[in-house]
């Protein structure tokens, strides 16, 4: 396992030097600065995290077959009555159900050390909590921080959700109903973070999340670097389990991550439903970069939607795709209001099936007596300085109920087996530089 983790080291650093790119002096997409904060890689270190709380110092056992939620729990809540510090999971394998962190508490997993998820989930009890666009009581995940500024985690550990019991459980239902929803089979998530500034995350490997692997929900100016996150795509299949879902965030930088799970690799999220933007647990993410990554398989490397109302600059750039089902889908629901504006993917190099994605997305499809279909936007869309193989560049197909407008496509290099683009579905498309199959588009 370790040189399966150095061969992707190799493979991230790879596409990092590959791609470099001078963006000193860029701005967001629709022209406002790009602040200093996105440009300050600075990795948080053990030493200035304060006081060291080792699990084992404090009665947890090194035990891989017990669950031991109640002595963790313990050493966390006694570094925050004691003005904080952080919990030090060492070399070892610790079973856990739900973990609650407090304020001034942060995580570090050693190296050799793995936090691993119960498979049961009476380890996680149901509260107050946010899925797929919505405000409901749910499962809380393995790591969790409620209104923790300054949280991190951190150290070149594991955390492993040990989710195939799950999976499995899910596919079950499925076929059962082939028509079940995500939320009727009982998962947690790996790390959930909610109402949360200043937030870290780096270096640690996410793996193998009964659902969703790393959500933020509500939050402001947060960092994840150089993380492994995976979830199996073979055998059992890890259904929905995202890599990172940014859910109503602004200031969200993802930098030198890799990438590989059965469902979408980033996605954006934010509300869904006919009268979505009228709800105050819903809003919008703003200012978002997601740059030097590599995306192994996934449904999408970026995804806007479905759970989403509005999406504004937001970048991906300098990255290596290999084995993404889509590059960047703009998910329209027809039974919720939705704006995606001021989108830039740039400096991309590699494989998926479909370059571009725009079509209604119905899965679930519930207009709840509204009598009208809300209408939809994708504004300011430019894809640049691009090389890939795909089945499908152009997967954009005509839907009366989204509106798209302004988009640029520059600089790109592709090879695809359908090469069919109906410009007239865009009011205002620019090509310039454009090669499928060499042949110039005009």
């Amino acid at each position: 396992m370790k040189n399966i983790y150095k061969i992707l080291i190799c493979i991230i650093g790879f596409s990092q030097a590959s791609f470099s790119q001078n963006y000193a002096n860029d701005k967001f997409p629709d022209g406002t600065a790009i602040t200093n904060w996105f440009k300050d890689y600075s990795k948080i270190q053990l030493k200035d995290l304060g006081k060291k709380y080792t699990i084992t110092d404090f009665g947890v056992e090194k035990d891989s077959t017990k669950i031991q939620t109640v002595g963790i729990q313990k050493v966390i809540d006694k570094a925050a009555a004691n003005g904080g510090g952080v919990i030090v999971i060492p070399k070892g394998v610790f079973l856990s159900g739900a973990l609650f962190f407090k304020p001034k508490t942060s995580l570090y997993v050693s190296e050799g050390g793995v936090l691993k998820g119960s498979d049961n989930i009476a380890d996680f009890p149901i509260m107050p909590s946010r899925m797929e666009g919505q405000n409901l009581d749910y499962f809380p995940a393995l790591v969790n921080a409620y209104g923790v500024d300054h949280f991190s985690i951190s150290g070149k550990g594991t955390i492993n959700g040990n989710g195939k019991k799950y999976w499995e459980a899910f596919w079950e239902r499925r076929k059962e109903n082939p028509k079940c929803t995500n939320l009727e089979v009982s998962r947690p998530r790996l790390v959930f973070v909610w109402n949360s500034n200043n937030v870290q995350l780096q270096d640690v490997k996410l793996i193998n999340s009964g659902f969703w692997t790393n959500h933020f929900y509500k939050c402001n100016n947060v960092k994840l670097l150089d993380l492994y996150i995976f979830s199996p795509h073979l055998g059992v299949k890890a259904p929905s389990t995202d890599a990172i879902d940014i859910d109503i965030c602004t200031n969200f930088l993802v930098k030198g991550c890799y990438l590989s799970v059965n469902d979408d690799a980033i996605a954006l999220k934010g509300g869904k439903g006919p009268y979505a933007d009228q709800d105050k647990n819903n809003g919008p993410n703003n200012n978002i970069i997601i740059e030097d990554c590599t995306f192994g398989f996934c449904h999408s490397a970026l995804t806007n939607g479905s759970e989403s109302i509005h999406n504004r600059n937001v970048i991906m750039r300098n990255c290596k795709i290999d084995g993404a089902s889509r590059l960047l889908w703009l998910k329209m629901r027809p039974d919720t209001p939705q704006r995606y504006e001021y989108i830039r993917v740039e400096d991309i190099k590699g494989e998926a099936k479909t370059g571009l994605a725009i079509f209604a997305w119905k899965q679930f499809f519930d207009l709840k007596g509204r009598p009208d279909v809300p209408l939809s936007y994708g504004d300011h869309i430019t894809l640049k300085n691009i090389d890939l193989k795909c089945d499908t560049f152009y997967g954009v197909e005509n839907d009366p109920n989204v509106r798209l407008s302004n988009f640029t496509f520059e600089n790109l290099k592709i090879e695809s087996v359908k090469t069919n683009i109906d410009k007239s579905i865009i009011n205002g498309v620019n090509f310039k530089n454009v090669y499928i199959n060499k042949q110039l588009v005009d």
